[in-house]
């Protein structure tokens, strides 16, 4: 089953990300490395969003929804319908189930597609205010490596 929305171009990522998961001594290094599950929220030129996740605590897998069923995001991306109620560390959203965050990140499709591409750094996103991360950065950053074996089979 296909990641993609056609809304989202980039959403084609994660379906690269996926594969790149596929294999078991990727997935095993990409779970033990980065021990945190990825929630991403996009936002289209027409300000549609869309959430994908990227488990890399559990299965090593990648879908729709900002975590798995039944499961927590540790980095969380936020969407306009998202409102937050902070309670501590345990966050009451739109959402029906409570989700543990380290951090939150903010980006546009066109900067992701970017980034999968290799053509703008996380860093560098982040330095010009395009990518907004709130909370644990470093948990963030876990992603880098799982990213840039996408980025060896991305064409967006």
């Amino acid at each position: 089953m296909s990641l993609k929305n056609d809304a989202f171009p980039s959403s084609a990522a994660f379906d690269l990300i996926n594969g790149a998961l596929q294999n078991e001594a990727d997935r095993k290094d990409a779970v033990n490395n980065a021990k945190a599950i990825f929630g991403f929220t996009l936002k289209n030129t027409s300000g549609q969003t869309e959430s994908w996740h990227i488990d890399l605590k559990n299965k090593g897998s990648v879908g729709k929804g900002v975590a798995p069923e039944g499961g927590k995001a540790d980095v969380l991306g936020e969407t306009a319908q998202h409102r937050e109620y902070m309670m501590g560390r345990v966050v009451m959203s739109s959402y029906t189930d409570r989700r543990l965050l380290a951090a939150t990140l903010t980006l546009s499709d066109a900067d992701f597609a970017k980034m999968v591409d290799g053509k703008a750094k996380a860093q560098q996103l982040f330095m010009a205010g395009k990518l907004k991360i709130k909370g644990n950065m470093m948990k963030a950053t876990k992603l880098e490596p799982i990213m840039a074996k996408a980025q060896n089979k991305a064409k967006l």
